[in-house]
């Protein structure tokens, strides 16, 4: 395993945005024989280790697919545990964010999100918004699709109340729109879990990241795994759609 990416070479060819979608929590669990919230109490404890260890490295942005709009589909005892651990994080992580130097975001459609969970996201928000450190994007009740629906929605309302012309808007103007307004499209996505596919997260943003999939299950991912999928990404040669020569 190639773990010579450290925190004293050039940061000039990480990734500046690394996607993850944090997957296999519940299988972890089920192998184990134990409980599924066990699992996403191993992958929020994981997803800690892996933002220091990106920030440490140099990545300045570190989005998370948490939740997503097809998970409300799910067994409400499924849901409601896991947004029972969600408070459990804000309430008494939050000092750990601080002290890290974290940055806090939250993207997504929030109407379905509890008012006591909303009130807890965007005091947190609000306590870690002059962090200079890695900036955190949690993915909650967030869906690709969902989230072009709302752009092209916010934009056809601004066209209808002459605010633009249909010739205004292009590819920019439509990032501009999206959830993900103020950040840079990911460099690198990172999917852990055995499956081989999107699931509908940051579709718009991704279009020309770096994929690298793994068979780790999110609670075995670390460190040193981590840095294994940012070297294999320093190896690639990003075309951006153009060839070479």
């Amino acid at each position: 395993m190639s773990t010579d990416t450290s925190k004293d070479q050039s940061t000039s060819d990480i990734p500046r945005h690394i996607a993850i979608v944090m997957d296999g929590n519940g299988r972890w669990a089920l192998r184990r024989g134990l409980p599924t919230i066990a699992g996403h109490k191993a992958g929020a404890e994981t997803l800690k280790t892996i933002c220091k260890e990106a920030d440490q490295l140099g990545v300045r942005y570190l989005t998370v697919y948490t939740f997503s709009t097809e998970n409300w589909s799910r067994p409400t005892s499924w849901v409601q545990e896991l947004m029972d651990l969600l408070k459990y994080y804000l309430k008494f992580e939050l000092k750990d964010l601080i002290k890290n130097n974290v940055c806090l975001h939250v993207i997504g459609d929030n109407k379905n999100i509890s008012g006591d969970i909303r009130e807890l996201l965007d005091a947190a928000i609000e306590k870690t918004k002059k962090n200079t450190g890695i900036n955190l994007i949690i993915a909650l009740s967030y869906g690709g699709r969902d989230e072009i629906v709302h752009a092209a929605k916010t934009i056809a309302q601004k066209v209808q109340d002459k605010h633009i012309t249909l010739d205004e808007i292009n590819e920019t103007f439509f990032s501009e729109n999206l959830y993900t307004s103020a950040f840079p499209d990911p460099d690198l996505f990172i999917r852990p879990g055995e499956e081989l596919r999107i699931s509908n997260f940051l579709l718009w943003q991704i279009a020309y990241a770096e994929l690298y999939f793994t068979k780790k299950l999110w609670p075995d991912f670390d460190a040193d795994d981590l840095k294994e999928a940012i070297d294999d990404y320093r190896n690639r040669e990003r075309r951006y759609g153009t060839t070479v020569g």
